[in-house]
């Protein structure tokens, strides 16, 4: 529930990384529905480590978009690869590479340039790998009918949910099927869940240092600033790290504080400014092991 209509209104404006910028005329006239706006993000997105799947073979020079953080430079090469209107669907072949991060993004640029309410949540899907926890982002959008924030699966087209096998609707995620990063930590704090299971299968990683990062990822992603999924800075840790008894006691602040970040969220934005999760200019891009300029 929310109690604070300001609440509202800050996740309707578009940040720095879901303004379409020049090419906002492309969200314009758009279907409000939100399970057909994500058709039209799985219509120009093809996911980079799913595209054998639609018979393509990614080259280099595509999978650099994987690395583009505003949704305006993904529109940017959405429209170079072909200007039609986002509602047509591309042939997998001429979609722009991406991945659960950039499915998420757009879908939270489409909705809040209708006047949706909506947010990117770093966490975990329960519903890749049969056990375990996967690495994912997913977008929470306000159902203003039902007053309630629902979890929307961008990503998952119906080719994917039959893969998947999934019976459950994509634009109502149950939360024991999407962890937020933050519930991830706080149930393995606790002894009631195993760090280990999540992480990410395909890279073999897995770990409470991983569910920290995500942790971080989400807190920034809620104060609209969202980040790619291997994006690295300040107290972060990384797999060889031993976390310390004080950033265990700052990563449970962080966590208490996303799990409602309505009521929460000068106190999350407080705490964001500590010199160990405050998001800085430039960032460390671990896939590319590069600092790159935000």
């Amino acid at each position: 529930m929310v109690d604070d209509a300001a609440t509202l209104e800050r996740y309707t404006r578009p940040g720095s990384m879901t303004s379409a910028g020049r090419y906002a005329p492309l969200l314009a006239g758009l279907p409000t529905d939100t399970a057909e706006l994500a058709t039209i993000a799985q219509g120009v997105l093809i996911h980079e480590h799913l595209a054998s799947g639609y018979g393509v073979t990614i080259t280099d020079d595509e999978r650099a978009a994987v690395h583009f953080r505003p949704i305006e430079q993904t529109l940017a090469a959405i429209v170079a690869k072909d200007d039609a209107p986002l509602t047509i669907a591309r042939k997998p072949a001429g979609r722009v590479v991406g991945n659960c991060r950039h499915f998420t993004v757009m879908l939270v640029a489409m909705l809040r340039a209708q006047g949706t309410p909506a947010r990117a949540r770093c966490g975990f899907g329960g519903y890749f790998v049969g056990g375990r926890f996967e690495d994912h982002w997913v977008c929470e959008w306000w159902d203003v009918e039902q007053e309630r924030w629902r979890l929307v699966d961008a990503q998952i087209d119906n080719g994917q949910r039959s893969y998947f096998a999934l019976d459950f609707d994509l634009t109502d995620v149950p939360r024991d099927q999407f962890v937020i990063a933050g519930d991830a930590w706080i149930r393995c704090r606790a002894g009631d869940a195993d760090p280990d299971l999540f992480g990410l299968s395909v890279v073999h990683e897995a770990g409470s240092w991983w569910i920290a990062g995500n942790l971080m990822r989400d807190a920034a992603a809620l104060g609209n600033t969202e980040l790619l999924p291997w994006d690295c800075w300040g107290v972060m840790p990384t797999p060889v790290d031993v976390i310390s008894a004080d950033d265990d006691a700052l990563f449970d602040r962080l966590a208490a504080l996303t799990q409602n970040p309505d009521r929460s969220f000068d106190e999350l934005q407080t705490l964001m400014q500590d010199e160990r999760l405050r998001v800085p200019p430039v960032v460390r891009n671990a896939v590319l092991n590069r600092d790159d300029t935000l």
